[in-house]
């Protein structure tokens, strides 16, 4: 362990290290991103395609599911009354904005994680959708999908580092640099 003025810096294990900083596991978290992006896209695709989510009907797809979910809340089963409240206070008045949100939501998901462009903030909305879907009561392959997301979102640093991410992240600057008229420079130097 390290002290830096009253910071006591803890080292990270080799796992971790490898997992989370090193490039050398990049190929792992290509394989995973390109799993879980495929599942968004593919799902979200045929949300926007579908009349009940962003056609003529758009709404209708979330109110049934949104009544289903009311139904288990009522027997007692998978949704909690908090998130019962939620589903009929916000989503159901809203239906047709929340099929919007949620068919776009899954194909951007889905097309950040294939692309490898903002990884982390693609797998944390991602991960939002899953445990949306948890809360109301439908597991499906909802809590693989979660783990997997939650798995990117740790290593944002390098799981898009076979996509776009290489670039963006350089250009975008990270949260530990800070620009200055000379260039980037380290935030603790």
């Amino acid at each position: 362990m390290q002290n830096r003025q009253n910071e006591i810096i803890i080292p990270e294990n080799p796992v971790s290290h490898f997992l989370f900083t090193s490039t050398k596991s990049a190929a792992i978290w290509l394989i995973i991103r390109l799993y879980v992006g495929y599942a968004w896209i593919t799902a979200g695709w045929k949300k926007v395609q579908a009349d009940n989510w962003t056609g003529d009907v758009a709404g209708g797809a979330i109110q049934g599911f949104v009544k289903g979910s009311l139904a288990k809340a009522a027997e007692g089963k998978d949704v909690s009354a908090w998130y019962a409240w939620f589903l009929e206070n916000v989503v159901l008045p809203n239906a047709k904005v929340f099929g919007f949100l949620v068919a776009w939501g899954e194909v951007l998901v889905g097309l950040g994680l294939i692309l490898g462009c903002l990884t982390g903030i693609a797998a944390f909305f991602g991960a939002l959708m899953n445990v949306s879907f948890l809360f109301a009561g439908t597991v499906s392959s909802n809590p693989l999908l979660f783990i997997f997301a939650t798995w990117l979102v740790l290593a944002w640093k390098v799981a898009g580092w076979y996509g776009l991410d290489r670039w963006a992240l350089s250009y975008l600057g990270t949260p530990w640099t800070r620009k200055s008229r000379d260039g980037v420079l380290p935030m603790n130097k």
